[in-house]
């Protein structure tokens, strides 16, 4: 009786949270124990359908509040750029850079890249926010011979995707590997996200254009109650 109940107050709940604006505070437990005459663990099964269906985010030590999901959108024609893809989606985007340092990639990371033996990076890791939220945690190897102080670029320009562009690039993508992971403690922290939560996991490898060397290989984390990540193929039927 009590896994019918919680089932149908996640149903009424998850009708009226739609209809709030996004990051509204929904009920807490005790408030939803209250109104609908159950036990507070009846509640807070509830709350954990409609966080596992992404109708809310939780935020460890505020609570839950509405959450109305950006389609980020992959596809072999779009821009490969956060910022763009999130602008696209109707929000605002931001990214902080939390480090930015010059290494040598190991062997896994290097071929990917192609890069020369010893050869070095920029090891960029930033966290990126949709409407202030924070939503991708993400680590970018770039070649440091494509741009030589990319700590100073991105200080001008929060835009991996832009500043590559301003040294004469046109990124591209080569390919994209996306699972449905759960998030490690350590990535979980900086996404502000609730302990064993859910997400996406997207490795992809952008090239240029112009000569097809590759210029970044993104590892990224993405809070799935933010983002709903969508891939489109085009279709050419008469292609052989």
């Amino acid at each position: 009786m009590d896994e019918f109940k919680y089932h149908e107050i996640a149903r009424q709940l998850a009708q009226e949270i739609r209809a709030m604006p996004d990051g509204h505070r929904v009920p807490s437990e005790h408030e939803i124990a209250q109104r609908f005459g159950v036990a507070r663990s009846t509640a807070r099964g509830a709350l954990q359908e409609l966080s596992a269906r992404n109708v809310i985010r939780r935020v460890r030590g505020a609570g839950s509040f509405a959450s109305h999901r950006i389609d980020y959108r992959i596809d072999a024609d779009r821009a490969p750029s956060w910022s763009a893809t999130v602008r696209e989606a109707g929000a605002v985007p931001r990214s902080v850079v939390r480090s930015c340092t010059v290494e040598v990639p190991d062997d896994e990371q290097a071929a990917k890249l192609r890069l020369d033996p010893g050869e070095q990076c920029h090891r960029l890791v930033r966290l990126s926010y949709v409407d202030d939220r924070p939503a991708a945690w993400g680590v970018e190897w770039i070649p440091a011979r494509l741009v030589p102080d990319l700590a100073a670029a991105m200080r001008v320009n929060d835009s991996l995707h832009e500043v590559l562009i301003n040294f004469g690039l046109t990124p591209q993508r080569a390919w994209v590997r996306a699972t449905a992971e759960i998030f490690a403690p350590e990535v979980a922290t900086h996404l502000d996200a609730p302990t064993s939560s859910l997400g996406w996991y997207v490795e992809s490898l952008n090239t240029d254009t112009a000569t097809d060397r590759p210029v970044s290989l993104t590892h990224r984390w993405l809070r799935a109650d933010t983002v709903r990540v969508i891939f489109e193929s085009a279709v050419h039927p008469h292609r052989p």
